[in-house]
């Protein structure tokens, strides 16, 4: 893999609750000059680095209903049109990870669609990355999750937050891959911090990656 592949996969990610515009200007910088597929940040920093990055190449994604998944699909929804329309181009939204475990389906299937629904209305070909934190789930809640996450319409699913127990794995990423249509992506997300293991996510089967430490993992390619 080139440095420029592993590069146009990556989501330069900043998501801590200390991150100032500073500290955003680098991550859009250093995005730009590496040529990496997004950043990702909080939903208060989308409109500043929409800014920065207007005529780049670089998409700005945000999180919604992040990191807990657990307020209401009106909110979602509401959080998704204002990161819309304050110049997202990605969202990655948090399941409703309790209403999984307890068999409540129609309730992540109308979550997510409706956040799905509010991203396409205002931008068509826009992304819907939905997280289902595997950390907290079982072999079949996954592979359900994974069954829902289609249904409701949206393009990827994502591991992991980062603020949940674990990360991503090359076995999740397997399994999600194995439970998908081929045209859904994979996000691997959560602890990944060298060249190795970004490459063994990618082989098993993860489109996108989501990690701080994206110049690093470039750097270990040379």
């Amino acid at each position: 893999m080139t440095r420029n592949q592993l590069a146009a996969m990556i989501d330069h990610t900043l998501l801590k609750p200390t991150a100032t515009t500073r500290d955003i200007q680098r991550l859009c910088a250093e995005a730009m000059a590496e040529g990496f597929a997004a950043v990702c940040v909080n939903p208060a920093h989308v409109e500043y680095a929409a800014k920065i990055l207007a005529g780049s190449t670089v998409a700005v994604c945000t999180v919604i209903g992040f990191p807990l998944g657990a307020t209401t699909p009106s909110v979602k929804k509401k959080e998704a049109e204002e990161a819309i329309n304050n110049g997202a181009r990605e969202v990655d939204m948090v399941i409703n990870i309790g209403a999984l475990k307890e068999g409540n389906h129609d309730l992540v299937v109308a979550d997510i669609r409706g956040v799905v629904e509010a991203v396409t209305a205002l931008l068509p070909g826009g992304l819907v990355k939905v997280i289902i934190e595997t950390g907290y789930l079982n072999h079949e809640e996954k592979i359900t999750a994974c069954r829902l996450v289609w249904q409701a319409g949206a393009h990827y699913v994502k591991t992991s937050t980062g603020f949940g127990p674990g990360g991503a794995t090359v076995e999740d990423v397997r399994l999600l891959r194995e439970n998908l249509p081929p045209e859904m992506g994979v996000k691997a997300s959560g602890g990944i911090r060298t060249t190795g293991q970004a490459l063994a996510l990618i082989r098993a089967g993860a489109t996108r990656l989501g990690t701080s430490a994206g110049p690093a993992l470039l750097a270990g390619l040379e």
